[in-house]
């Protein structure tokens, strides 16, 4: 992939995804002895950068596309949805059946047909080629997808850009990641436009795939599904694609705990008023409680939570 291709599909968004915030809190700062720059991709469109990469993938497809597939545990799913219901075209979402229920229904609302699966028995990937064959539908990827990854890029030009604009020259980037689509599109937009600044992908404990892989120098697996509240990021493995762009450019990859995603989603809100999901909220949580930089910029990468579950949160950490 090429810088190229990341300027083409931000100019397909232009006008249809937005600009998020670059956010600061010098109360979170002074807590924590750092500077804390959090990308505020919970307010994009559905509710996380998942938009980015869906557009850009939906407006790339050919003439004559009769409809889309994705599968998804629910944001690449919602902006999929969305960007078909924007191009007027058919789309079904293969989701997991323990998916948060905001998401499930969301995604219905966005005007898609929801199928759902048991993560822990079924192969969301069978499910879904059988749909594309039987439909005539056009698979688009959560992550290992060249247009996807395109998209996600364009958030990593933006963070350059607000990054320059605060002074911020050298820093790490902290990145959520599943399968490492908008790590990788970052990655790849930094390097071209402030390559002092390096991705690090944050993973959830006991998911953290890409971590392992960046260490080992081989495609590594999980050994479950499911298991953690970090549902938007549970993924089998690194993407084919994603992995050797993060090889190349990214640091090394960070974990945190689930009780540390759930203490930075409280965080955010009372320092930020921002709202986000689990997994959304581990590259926070890696920033807090991991990276030791005395500057770091976060993607703040979802917010489609369950209400009750946010309220409890919040309960619990307060």
């Amino acid at each position: 992939m090429t810088p190229d291709q990341i300027e083409a599909a931000a100019a397909r968004l232009k006008g249809h995804a937005r600009l998020t915030p670059l956010l600061n809190a010098p109360l979170l700062d002074a807590a924590f002895g750092k500077r804390i720059f959090v990308k505020a991709e919970c307010l994009q469109l559905t509710g996380s950068f998942k938009f980015r990469g869906a557009w850009s993938a939906v407006s790339a497809l050919p003439a004559g596309t009769k409809g889309v597939l994705a599968y998804s545990s629910g944001n690449h799913g919602q902006g999929v949805a969305l960007a078909a219901a924007r191009h007027g075209l058919a789309c079904v979402i293969v989701m997991p059946s323990d998916a948060p229920a905001v998401k499930v229904e969301n995604t219905r609302a966005y005007g898609a047909e929801v199928v759902l699966y048991d993560r822990a028995t079924e192969d969301r990937d069978a499910i879904g080629a059988a749909l594309c064959a039987d439909r005539g539908l056009h698979l688009i990827k959560p992550f290992d997808d060249a247009d996807v990854i395109a998209g996600q890029g364009s958030c990593g030009l933006e963070i350059a850009d607000q990054a320059r604009a605060e002074g911020v020259t050298e820093a790490d980037v902290l990145v959520c990641c599943g399968g490492g689509g908008l790590s990788a599109g970052i990655a790849l937009a930094l390097e071209a436009r402030a390559p002092r600044l390096r991705v690090r992908t944050c993973e959830p404990e006991g998911f953290d795939d890409m971590a392992r892989s960046l260490s080992s120098g081989r495609r590594q697996t999980n050994p479950r599904a499911t298991g953690s509240v970090c549902d938007a990021i549970l993924t089998p493995a690194p993407g084919l694609l994603t992995l050797p762009i993060l090889s190349r450019l990214a640091g090394p990859g960070l974990v945190v705990s689930d009780a540390e995603a759930c203490r930075a989603m409280a965080l955010a809100f009372s320092h930020l008023r921002i709202v986000l999901e689990p997994g959304g909220a581990v590259a926070l949580a890696a920033a807090l409680f991991r990276d030791t930089s005395p500057t770091v910029i976060c993607t703040a990468s979802g917010g489609n939570v369950d209400p009750a579950f946010f309220a409890r949160t919040l309960a619990d950490h307060a």
